[in-house]
């Protein structure tokens, strides 16, 4: 008798579970630590400039301090994660990143207010390589893309609402209150982080970040990515300043429809990739992200400016997805901390690399010359993706010969 199960049931029911109890305890702390960051972003230079006499000069060293704090905190929790174990990284990355919120306002001596934001910036650090390795493992490799695209939507939306939300308390309830909302986002969601796995033994040898990035099956999707988040470093800090006095509508729908792009397609990406791979997504990726910021180079046409967001945006969200659902599938479970690391390590040192950089060009050509020549810049990294897709169909071939020369002998 015919069976009556259609057989696309039949693949749907044999795919593993996704959503499981840890991986829902994982979105609180990706929710907390995301939310609790994100709240204080642009409260803190505003909080330093409130004293008389500062200057932006002084707001942009506490945003650098944490930044910079940031990538010093993730080149060195591999290492850590090595040594005590993803959940206790990942606890202790919450609890810097909340306590210090609430001894902020204490004082508003430089000192203090820059020693907040690198202790901060550790903590950061430590919830983005530790929740990212441990994320890893609690997706079936075969959705890895679509779980870790889901991550990505826990940690965008919080993002989208702390940054305005922040703001606005800070106007109408004082430094204070948002402040402690900011720390208790981050030390309640500490409570998640037991029913997490707990130490267990890795598979595959330690692989340090330095060797991580020399590898050119790691170094290849970092630098792809790292040069596409250059955009978003300067589609961020710039766009306000690039377009004509009194289109604040403009920027703010354009920097609105950016991340909601780039959340929506890193969505679909991750669900193509575990489909028929994240490969062959890179590319696609990579053009359509500098292709959005040369339609944003028209920067005295409203609507280009807010198309030119959203196309970058869905490139942006495609590489995200690629890039690091690829990463995470050439290593063994001992490497998912350096993969994270990697991954983070690309997007702020871009990101902040790209603001730097594009300041100064601008200044000698003017803000649409200077989109123009970040996006022929971010079409350089097409080398390392095609290398990078070479590379990978050598070895799928090599490795399809090495199985028949196997299938052979054993008959």
């Amino acid at each position: 008798m015919a069976s009556s199960v259609d057989p696309e049931d039949r693949v749907a029911e044999a795919r593993p579970r996704l959503v499981t109890r840890p991986l829902l305890l994982r979105f609180v702390t990706v929710v907390g630590s995301s939310a609790s960051f994100f709240l204080l972003l642009s409260v803190v230079p505003a909080y330093t400039q409130s004293v008389p006499g500062r200057g932006s000069d002084q707001a942009g060293l506490v945003t650098g301090a944490l930044m910079l704090a940031t990538v010093g905190g993730e080149l060195m929790a591999p290492w850590l994660a090595a040594r005590c174990g993803h959940r206790v990284l990942l606890g202790a990355g919450l609890l810097l990143l909340g306590a210090p919120a609430l001894a902020l306002t204490v004082s508003q001596s430089m000192g203090w207010i820059v020693a907040v934001c690198l202790v901060r910036g550790l903590g950061f650090a430590f919830t983005l390589v530790a929740g990212g390795a441990l994320t890893a493992s609690l997706i079936p490799p075969e959705r890895r893309g679509e779980g870790l695209a889901l991550i990505g939507v826990m940690a965008g939306v919080p993002s989208l609402v702390g940054l305005p939300l922040g703001a606005w308390m800070a106007v109408h309830t004082g430094y204070g209150p948002v402040c402690t909302a900011a720390a208790l986002l981050a030390l309640v969601s500490i409570a998640a982080v037991p029913g997490l796995p707990g130490r267990e033994a890795e598979q595959g040898p330690p692989l340090g970040i330095f060797a991580g990035a020399r590898s050119g099956t790691l170094g290849r999707p970092t630098v792809v990515f790292a040069v596409t988040a250059v955009g978003a470093g300067i589609v961020v800090t710039f766009l306000p300043l690039a377009v004509a006095p009194g289109s604040s509508g403009v920027v703010a729908a354009a920097l609105f429809v950016q991340p909601a792009a780039a959340t929506t397609s890193r969505w679909f990406a991750g669900r193509r990739a575990d489909r028929r791979g994240a490969a062959g997504l890179v590319v696609p990726g990579l053009v359509t992200s500098a292709a959005g910021i040369l339609v944003v180079a028209l920067t005295g046409v409203p609507l280009a400016v807010v198309a030119g967001a959203a196309v970058f945006g869905l490139g942006f969200g495609i590489t995200q997805s690629a890039t690091i659902t690829l990463m995470y599938s050439r290593v063994p479970t001992s490497g998912y901390a350096t993969v994270s690391a990697l991954w983070n390590v690309a997007y702020d040192a871009g990101m902040g690399i790209g603001a730097v950089g594009f300041g100064t060009v601008a200044g000698l050509t003017g803000y649409p010359w200077a989109f123009v020549l970040t996006a022929l810049l971010m079409l350089t990294a097409l080398v390392p993706a095609w290398w990078d897709q070479t590379a990978a169909r050598k070895q799928r071939s090599t490795t399809r010969e090495d199985r028949t020369v196997t299938a052979e002998g054993q008959r």
